[in-house]
C-alpha cells in the first residue's frame, strides 16, 4: 500500500511538473476547453513569473475577458519598454473558429515547453490569445463541423451573437473584436499569425498557408514576406515533415486546374492586420488529416515563426518602421484590387487523383478523391493582383460628431483624432452616393452595400466645436482611408455605418408645389430648359406631371442638400484650422 502511495504521488508529482495538456492527456484525440485552455496558462504565469504573465482585455460578447499570455525572456511585460529595447512582438490568436481548435492545444504545449526548457528567444515577446471566440467555444459538440476529422469535440463558428469573428474586424459589431483592436493596437505586433483549419478539396498535405496578399502590402514589407520568410518557412517546414502549400483556392472544381491567391479584405484578420502594416498568416491545416497531425504541423510552424523572427528581429523591426514612415507620406490608396487572369507561376502539387462514381444517396454523378492514387503534377497558380480602384487622400476628414461609432474605432485603432474649438464653415470636398447596389439577404448582420460609386462636389459646410478632425499623415493611413472611403469594400459606408443618410426627410404634395414649380420656371429659363432637355431624351418624363415636378424639385433649393450626401468632408486645401 505504501509503494502504490509513493508511485500515485510520484506519478502526480510529475504530471504537475509536466503540465500536461487535455489534448496530452485524452491521447492526442481530445481539445481543450475554455476553462481547461486559461487554467493552463493561469498555472504557467504562476510557475515562470518572471518570463509569463497572463493579462485580460475588456470584454467579449459571453460576459468574459480576452486573455493574452506574455512570454517574454528578460521578464519586459510593457509595451512601451518593449519598443525601447528594440524587441519584435509575435502575436498568435487562437480559436476564432472554434471548431478549428489545432492552435489551442499547440500553444498550449509551445508556451510550456519554451518555459520549461528554457528556451524563449532573445529579441522577441511572444503574445498568445489562447481562445478569441470564447462564446463559440462553449457550444461545444462533435457535429457541427461535418466534413472534418476530429477531435472528439469542439466549439462553434459563430459567437454567442452569432457572428463570425472572422468578419468582424471592421464592422466591430462584437465586444471580442473590440478587446481585439485594443489588444493588438496596445502591442503593435509586427508578426501576426491566426491558427486555422481549412476546408475543400482533398491532397496530401496537413498544413496550407495563407499570408497576406503580398500585393497590398507595403514594397519593403512585401520583398521580406515573399524573398526571405515564406521560402524559410517552406524549407524549414519540409525538413520538419509537413511540407507546406499555398492555400488551396481551386479556380475550378479541383485543384488539379489550378489554385488563386486570397484577396483577404480588412473585414478579415490577416487583411486588418496590415492594414496596420503587420504581415499575417492564417495557418490552415486540412480537415481530413488526424487530428494529431494537424496540431503538431501547427506546433512546429509556430516554432518555425518564433525562429525566424528571432533571427530576423532587427531587419523584421526596420522594415517596419520604414513602411510606417511611407505610409504616412503616401499620396495614393488602392481601395480594391482584382486579380490578375492573364499572369501565373507553376507550382509542384501533391494530390489526389479526382474521380467520379453514382452517389450511393441520389444515383447521380459524385465527385471523391482516390488516395490510393496519390500523384505530383505541376499546376497553376494565379497570385497576382492589380489595383482596380485608387483614391488620392485628402489633407485630413472632417467628421461631425454625431458619428461616434467611426471616431471610437479610430481611437481604438491609434489614430489620431483632434477636434474643432470653435463653429467654422469650410470649404470641403463632399461625395453624394451616385449609385451602389445592396445584398439582398443579410451578411453577418448586415445588407451589405458594394460597387459604390461617388460624385465629389465641392461645397461650403457648416462645421462645429467638438467635430473631429483627422489628418492624413499618420501612420495609420491606411486604415483611416479604407474605412473612410465609401468605395473602399469594407468601408464603414458599406457596413451600413451610415445608412440614415440614404433616406429623404422632406418632400412634396403635388397640388400645392404645381404652383411653386410654375414660379420655379418663369424665374430659372436655365432651369426650363433642363426640363426641357430631361424630356426629349426621356419620353417617358413627358409623358408624367408627376416625374416633371419630382424633377424641378431635386433641382430646385427645396431639395435637401443632405439627401445621398456622405457626411464625411474631404479637406483638399491647405487651411489652418483652431483644433484642439
Amino acid at each position: 500500500m505504501r509503494i502504490f502511495l509513493l508511485l500515485t504521488f510520484a506519478f502526480t508529482h510529475m504530471s504537475a511538473f509536466a503540465q500536461l495538456t487535455p489534448y496530452e492527456k485524452s491521447n492526442k484525440t481530445a481539445t481543450a476547453t475554455y476553462n481547461e485552455a486559461i487554467a493552463h496558462y493561469q498555472q504557467l504565469a504562476k510557475n515562470y513569473p518572471s518570463q509569463a504573465k497572463l493579462l485580460t482585455y475588456g470584454q467579449t460578447d459571453f460576459g468574459k475577458p480576452l486573455h493574452l499570455l506574455i512570454l517574454s525572456k528578460d521578464g519586459l511585460f510593457e509595451p512601451a519598454k518593449i519598443k525601447t529595447a528594440d524587441k519584435r512582438v509575435l502575436l498568435i490568436n487562437n480559436g476564432i473558429h472554434p471548431g478549428e481548435p489545432e492552435g489551442i492545444d499547440a500553444s498550449m504545449m509551445l508556451a510550456r515547453d519554451l518555459l520549461q526548457q528554457k528556451n524563449l528567444p532573445e529579441n522577441m515577446v511572444i503574445c498568445i490569445i489562447p481562445v478569441y471566440n470564447i462564446d463559440g467555444s462553449f457550444n461545444r459538440t462533435s457535429t457541427s463541423r461535418a466534413n472534418q476529422n476530429g477531435p472528439l469535440a469542439y466549439g462553434f463558428r459563430g459567437n454567442s451573437k452569432n457572428y463570425d469573428l472572422n468578419r468582424d474586424f471592421i464592422k466591430t459589431d462584437s465586444k471580442n473584436s473590440a478587446a481585439f483592436q485594443e489588444i493588438f493596437n496596445t502591442w503593435q505586433p509586427e508578426i501576426f499569425i491566426d491558427t486555422h483549419t481549412s476546408n475543400g478539396a482533398d491532397y496530401q498535405y496537413t498544413m496550407t498557408l495563407i499570408p497576406t496578399q503580398k500585393d497590398k502590402l507595403d514594397p519593403i514589407l512585401s520583398g521580406y514576406l515573399t524573398n526571405t520568410m515564406l521560402p524559410y518557412l517552406y524549407a524549414e517546414m519540409k525538413t520538419k515533415g509537413f511540407e507546406l502549400i499555398p492555400y488551396v483556392n481551386s479556380v475550378k472544381e479541383i485543384p488539379d486546374n489550378g489554385i488563386s491567391g486570397f484577396m483577404e479584405s480588412p473585414r478579415y484578420s490577416t487583411g486588418y492586420a496590415a492594414l496596420h502594416n503587420t504581415i499575417g498568416f492564417m495557418p490552415e491545416t486540412h480537415m481530413l488529416k488526424p487530428y494529431d497531425k494537424r496540431v503538431e504541423s501547427t506546433y512546429k510552424l509556430l516554432q518555425t515563426y518564433i525562429n525566424i523572427v528571432e533571427r530576423d528581429a532587427k531587419i523584421i523591426g526596420e522594415n517596419k518602421k520604414k513602411a510606417d514612415e511611407t505610409i504616412a507620406k503616401q499620396k495614393t490608396f488602392t481601395l480594391d484590387w482584382k486579380l490578375n487572369r492573364d499572369k501565373f507561376d507553376e507550382i509542384e502539387f501533391k494530390g489526389y487523383a479526382a474521380k467520379y462514381k453514382p452517389s450511393e444517396v441520389s444515383g447521380l454523378e459524385r465527385l471523391y478523391y482516390d488516395r490510393n492514387e496519390p500523384y505530383t503534377k505541376t499546376i497553376k497558380q494565379w497570385n497576382n493582383f492589380e489595383p482596380a480602384l485608387t483614391v488620392e487622400k485628402p489633407i485630413a476628414y472632417i467628421i461631425p460628431k454625431a458619428w461616434d461609432k467611426v471616431i471610437k474605432l479610430l481611437k481604438l485603432n491609434n489614430v489620431k483624432v483632434s477636434e474643432l474649438k470653435s463653429d467654422v464653415k469650410l470649404e470641403t470636398e463632399m461625395y453624394y452616393i451616385a449609385d451602389m447596389k445592396t445584398a439582398q439577404r443579410p451578411f453577418e448582420g448586415h445588407y451589405l452595400h458594394s460597387a459604390v460609386k461617388v460624385e465629389p462636389k465641392t461645397q461650403t459646410i457648416n462645421f462645429y466645436a467638438g467635430d473631429y478632425v483627422i489628418y492624413v499623415n499618420q501612420s495609420t493611413n491606411r486604415y483611416i482611408v479604407e474605412t473612410l472611403e465609401p468605395q473602399a469594400p469594407d468601408s464603414f459606408f458599406n457596413w451600413n455605418f451610415f445608412d440614415s443618410i440614404l433616406g429623404q426627410k422632406e418632400h412634396f404634395s403635388s397640388y400645392i408645389f404645381e404652383d411653386t414649380a410654375a414660379e420655379l420656371l418663369k424665374k430659372n429659363p436655365s432651369l426650363k430648359e433642363k426640363l426641357e432637355q430631361e424630356k426629349t431624351k426621356n419620353p417617358e418624363l413627358a409623358k408624367s406631371a408627376y416625374a416633371q415636378l419630382e424633377f424641378i424639385y431635386k433641382n430646385s433649393d427645396y431639395f435637401e442638400p443632405t439627401f445621398m450626401r456622405y457626411p464625411i468632408g474631404r479637406l483638399v486645401k491647405e487651411i489652418k484650422l483652431d483644433i484642439k
